[in-house]
């Protein structure tokens, strides 16, 4: 009677493993090196003309890496450290050389006593400090909830500046109504006026700096290098991490379409899809939790040429996804068990960076 409910319960967590388990194989062509070491959560970074690096902590502070030296950055505002939101993405203007403009994503209460949502800013760096500062988006309201932030931050080939907002755990709120922040990508000239061209400026009540809606919580984008279209990924719940292609206005389904569950097993949905809704060109189940994206355009990895680049939170690898037709034909990982990837870019010298958490940014070496 005792070993029943024994072999049953082996039979329930077996299971639950095998599923939980993700099957991508696994690249060992490569070796890596640290680069910048000890970094609690790279959540964002960035090269400066001159190769040096800018590096945020989500914890709130900004390093300016050069010449093997940590120069802390002064002049930072005031972030909230709530959860997930903290310092977080990094981008240079497309003609920083000239006019210095650089944008951080990050959390803040700004005049309100509490909770935080996510803000936009753009200034310039003078003798490693922050100066000229100005907000240019600032999501409302505050919310004392601690998830979904979002995130990142893009320029196309016309010079617009997008940016993810995650809808902050109000799934059943936010991502389907365009009178509210959460759930959305934005798009901005690059001093934060409203481009007259977004697609709801003219929507009564509407925030005007959206751009596409119902997303859960992008925290990967990139240009793409041929067609520069603007690419994402984003959290599902229990299952359902995508990639999407970002159009003007559309609307990508989340929590009405989903390929995934709630955490606890029961269903969010019946749907994958709907009318007027987008589907992802991908995504994975089980989720592998994505953070940080970028194509390899370089000559360095010749065999990765034009692949896409995701890191994986919950597996702790960067998975190499191979592109055909705006397809994922093949996936496998690479850094296997590096820890969580948290952040990642293609370098000046045509390699890979990684921003790996309690690791730092490590540099992907190709075996010959």
């Amino acid at each position: 009677m005792t070993l029943k409910p024994f072999f049953l319960t082996l039979l329930i967590l077996f299971n639950f493993c095998s599923c939980a388990q993700d099957k991508n194989p696994t690249n060992t062509k490569h070796s890596y090196e640290i680069i910048v070491s000890e970094l609690r959560n790279p959540w964002g970074f960035t090269f400066l003309p001159d190769g040096s690096i800018l590096i945020n902590e989500k914890s709130g502070e900004m390093i300016h890496y050069k010449n093997e030296k940590k120069i802390k950055i002064s002049g930072l505002p005031e972030i909230k450290v709530l959860g997930q939101g903290g310092l977080m993405d990094i981008e240079l203007h497309p003609d920083f050389k000239n006019n210095g403009w650089l944008y951080i994503s990050y959390a803040s209460s700004n005049d309100e006593n509490s909770g935080a949502h996510t803000s936009i800013l753009r200034a310039q760096l003078e003798d490693n400090k922050l100066i000229n500062q100005k907000i240019i988006y600032k999501a409302l309201p505050n919310t004392n909830a601690g998830q979904h932030f979002g995130s990142r931050i893009e320029f196309d080939n016309e010079g617009y500046l997008y940016f993810t907002i995650g809808e902050r755990g109000e799934r059943d709120i936010n991502p389907q109504d365009i009178t509210r922040d959460g759930g959305k990508v934005y798009r901005l000239h690059d001093d934060g006026s409203i481009p007259n061209d977004n697609p709801f400026v003219n929507q009564t009540n509407a925030k005007k700096a959206i751009y596409s809606f119902g997303h859960r919580n992008p925290q990967g984008m990139v240009k793409h290098p041929t067609t520069g279209e603007i690419w994402t990924h984003e959290h599902g719940p229990r299952g359902g991490d995508e990639i999407n292609i970002i159009k003007a206005g559309k609307n990508y389904g989340w929590p009405k379409v989903t390929y995934g569950i709630n955490y606890h097993g029961t269903k969010i949905t019946n749907n994958t899809s709907l009318p007027g809704m987008e589907q992802p060109i991908h995504y994975w189940d089980p989720s592998i939790a994505p953070s940080g994206m970028t194509f390899i355009t370089s000559n360095v990895y010749p065999n990765w040429k034009n692949n896409l680049l995701v890191g994986s939170l919950k597996f702790q690898y960067l998975d190499r996804c191979v592109i055909e037709n705006n397809k994922v034909v093949k996936e496998e990982r690479l850094l296997d068990g590096i820890g969580r990837v948290r952040s990642v870019r293609q370098g000046p010298d045509g390699y890979i960076y990684v921003g790996v958490e309690n690791v730092g940014i490590v540099k992907i070496i190709p075996k010959k």
